[in-house]
């Protein structure tokens, strides 16, 4: 009975294992022991919350990890796998009580291999189970390859090469530092820098408390507070606090899924630039501009919304939670383009972000109403509802109508339709700060506002705010570096730099492939194929600097503008580095002898984004952009990748550390 309970556990992670991100992170690597002979070592990093089988306990118990090496005669295997990391022994209630060995957080084993040809190509296969303690996720086999050259002369020196599956080798050279080699390369959440995702949470959290403010909202706090005060002060107390933690876990729980179902790579990539998903998204944050500035009124089925107050309405703690999700129903035409627009932003990011965001927003939305519950007396001083909330709703339909250029930049981007200038985007974004802020002056009105009497200090200052920025969006005719809002518009297209008037020598070795479609910022001239990078760098005996990126990537449109923009680092890449700017996200399709099959999904990859985006996962890991990667002419990595770095000073250390590993 416990065996088919286990099955039946172990079946049902298929449901979920397409979305689930692999817990286990595997990296190889081996140290050469002597002239004939090398240790291969195998290394699973666990997620927290798993566990992995061992390698040795008896059979009839769960799938143990096992190691499959291919029959050759250029190596023979020197006793069995070792289990250098020693498991913890525990008793299975699943299997009879039956003692087995797990690995929890990391695990190693070792295999002992007698070298018979100087380069040679070990592979094979392993195989394993993931676990947490309540349920299994399918079995797994992963290929794994160790390219091996043996030097002439190699005493008992031990040099690491990390070799992750069919991946990019790395290979121990005078021009490489020991310690880039021995540290395997990280993948694309290391390199979110934590204060990102405390900026996040903040944004998330300002962005709850304005959904609080907006008319579908407002006028619901003294109406559900109202309702759950009814008894007992310390009753009354709990039932509101009740009613926010479960505003707050419905949001979270929206997170939760989009977390499961972003958790790929290719859902992020397909999110932000693809034509049909950016279309959608920018029809719907029309509509929701367009019902925000009073044309119509966006409204729920009435069947779900009806359902859930007929549930609230039968009272008592379940009746506290449904009341919840009404509110949350309610008030998705007014928090709807709000939340999504934090979606968008959190899905393309890594999986924790849309949990995060979520988990914010909803806490800010539900301190309100938590706090009035606590302290009734207090909403005695809330201002009444009125005019001003259609002002609020009217500002968010503004805003609105300014975010959605956003998709359409993004299409006409990665698409190359060139048909969204710079010039147009930031002319609309001028109109519409000058037009809201006219409107807080009370010179432009709608059809449901009255008219303002008096302005105030606030309307005052919200009003010269806007002008302020209209008059930056002004400079962005003449060229001025729009900084902040880089993001939201079409990059420059002219070639003008001081690095080609300063630096003899910044020239390339060939007319860059694809130069048609792509350029770098502000004049530095580089390559868009890494293999024509390569080829240069030889020639000129300079290390290459990979700068993956994407059209619609907001961050490296942000280090375009905020890092690269300053002089002295222009100055620094142009005299030393060959520049490889590889877009990973452009859909331009390759010529069928430009094309590559995948080592790791066995894909074809068909456009320039994808076959970019397969270097950088198997060359780093990684899908994190930017990546910024300083290689060797050969390929060899010479100082661990960095992501977004918004600062210049620290920038350039990573770019000097890298020249000087070169150089050693």
């Amino acid at each position: 009975m416990k065996r088919t309970l286990f099955i039946i556990t172990l079946l049902s992670a298929f449901t979920l294992y397409g979305q689930i991100a692999d817990p286990v992170k595997w990296t190889f690597s081996h140290k050469v022991i002597n002239e004939n002979e090398v240790n291969l070592v195998f290394t699973a990093n666990i997620d927290n919350g798993y566990h992995m089988y061992g390698a040795y306990f008896k059979e009839g118990g769960p799938i143990r990890t096992g190691f499959t090496f291919n029959p050759s005669a250029d190596y023979q295997l020197k006793g069995k796998i070792v289990e250098t990391t020693k498991p913890t022994i525990k008793k299975d209630p699943f299997f009879d009580n039956m003692e087995i060995s797990i690995h929890a957080k990391k695990a190693v084993f070792t295999q002992k291999v007698r070298i018979e040809k100087s380069n040679t190509t070990i592979k094979g296969k392993l195989e394993y189970m993931a676990c947490t303690d309540e349920s299994c996720l399918p079995p797994v086999e992963k290929e794994f390859a160790f390219d091996i050259k043996m030097p002439e002369k190699i005493a008992s020196q031990k040099v690491d090469t990390i070799v992750k599956p069919d991946t990019l080798q790395i290979i121990a050279s005078e021009k490489v530092d020991s310690t880039a080699i021995n540290t395997p390369l990280k993948s694309a959440e290391p390199l979110k820098s934590e204060s990102s995702l405390w900026v996040f949470f903040l944004v998330a959290l300002l962005a709850g408390f304005a959904g609080t403010i907006t008319p579908c909202v407002f006028p619901m706090i003294p109406m559900t507070v109202s309702y759950f005060m009814q008894g007992a002060n310390n009753k009354g107390v709990w039932r509101g606090i009740l009613f926010g933690f479960s505003i707050m876990l419905v949001y979270t729980l929206v997170g939760v899924v989009v977390s499961l179902t972003s958790a790929g790579a290719d859902f992020a990539n397909q999110l932000s630039t693809h034509w049909l998903a950016n279309s959608i998204f920018f029809l719907l944050f029309i509509v929701f501009a367009l019902s925000f500035l009073g044309m119509f009124e966006i409204v729920l089925p009435s069947g779900l919304v009806n359902k859930a107050d007929r549930q609230a309405d039968k009272g008592g703690w379940l009746g506290i939670v449904f009341l919840a999700v009404a509110t949350v129903l309610i008030s998705f035409s007014c928090t709807g383009p709000i939340v999504g627009a934090l979606l968008v932003e959190a899905a393309s990011g890594i999986a924790i972000k849309p949990v995060l965001g979520m988990f914010a927003f909803g806490l800010a939305f539900a301190i309100p109403f938590t706090f009035f519950a606590i302290f009734p007396s207090a909403m005695k001083k809330l201002p009444k509802s009125g005019g001003w909330l259609n002002e609020v709703k009217v500002v968010m339909g503004i805003l609105m109508l300014a975010f959605s250029f956003k998709f359409l930049v993004n299409i006409d981007q990665v698409y190359h339709l060139n048909m969204l200038s710079r010039e147009v985007v930031i002319a609309i974004w001028f109109v519409l700060a000058m037009v809201l802020g006219f409107y807080l002056l009370g010179k432009i009105r709608t059809t449901h506002d009255s008219d303002v009497a008096k302005v105030g200090t606030l309307r005052l200052i919200l009003a010269i705010a806007l002008f302020t920025l209209a008059t930056f969006l002004f400079t962005g005719f003449l060229g001025n570096n729009m900084k902040l809002f880089e993001s939201f518009f079409p990059p420059k297209t002219e070639n003008i730099s001081s690095v080609q008037k300063t630096i003899p020598g910044n020239t390339l070795c060939e007319t860059p492939k694809y130069a048609d479609l792509f350029h770098l910022p502000y004049g530095l001239q580089g390559y868009f194929e890494l293999e024509q990078a390569k080829a240069c760098a030889k020639k000129l005996n300079k290390p290459i600097l990979i700068d993956f990126k994407g059209h619609a990537c907001s961050n490296c449109k942000k280090m375009d503008a905020e890092v690269w923009s300053v002089p002295e680092v222009q100055q620094y890449i142009a005299d030393n580095f060959v520049i490889a700017a590889l877009y990973t996200d452009d859909r331009t399709e390759l010529t069928k002898e430009d094309q590559v099959t995948s080592k790791i999904d066995g894909k074809v990859k068909l456009t320039i984004g994808q076959k970019n985006a397969n270097i950088q996962a198997e060359m780093f890991n990684s899908n994190a952009l930017p990546l910024y990667v300083i290689i060797s002419p050969e390929g060899q990595p010479l100082v661990s990748p960095v992501g977004s770095i918004f600062d210049a000073k620290k920038y350039l250390e990573f770019l000097k550390n890298g020249v000087s590993m070169y150089n050693k």
